[in-house]
């Protein structure tokens, strides 16, 4: 079983961002990944964190992915494929934002079978905290 914890953090929106995954595998010890840019913003960066979640796997895997992120969470599930049916433009007839990592996104998870989970953010559940220190911990190392 592989669960992954994602969060995406910025100082200023835009500004300094950060992204921080933890990797389960089989509840063995926890994988830590982190990064960030210098001039994003935080739901790029939620967006960053899944796609480097997904592309550490090289083979195929099922994939339990929790996020504090209904931007992203919800955008995969349900909003994606709308975009993609509307020429990649929203409701209001708008270019989706973010347009270039949801197509990164969508093709990454295609190469596996992932499951996608919403958690309350900041509810001390101990692997999105620790996803969430993860992303801030790059934006402080960058201040």
């Amino acid at each position: 079983m592989i669960s992954i914890y994602t969060d995406g953090a910025c100082s200023g929106n835009p500004g300094i961002g950060g992204w921080g995954v933890v990797i389960l595998i089989d509840n063995k010890n926890p994988i830590y990944l982190n990064g960030g840019q210098s001039e994003t913003t935080n739901n790029r960066m939620e967006l960053v964190a899944a796609i480097k979640a997904v592309t550490y796997f090289n083979e195929k895997k099922e994939l339990t992915i929790f996020t504090d992120s209904k931007y992203l969470k919800d955008g995969i599930e349900s909003w994606i494929q709308k975009w993609k049916n509307n020429g990649w433009k929203t409701a209001n007839k708008k270019p989706v934002k973010n347009k270039d990592l949801w197509i990164e996104l969508d093709n990454e998870i295609d190469k596996h079978n992932v499951t996608w989970n919403w958690v309350k953010g900041h509810a001390n559940n101990e692997f999105n905290e620790k996803a969430d220190f993860l992303a801030r911990k790059y934006i402080e190392e960058v201040n």
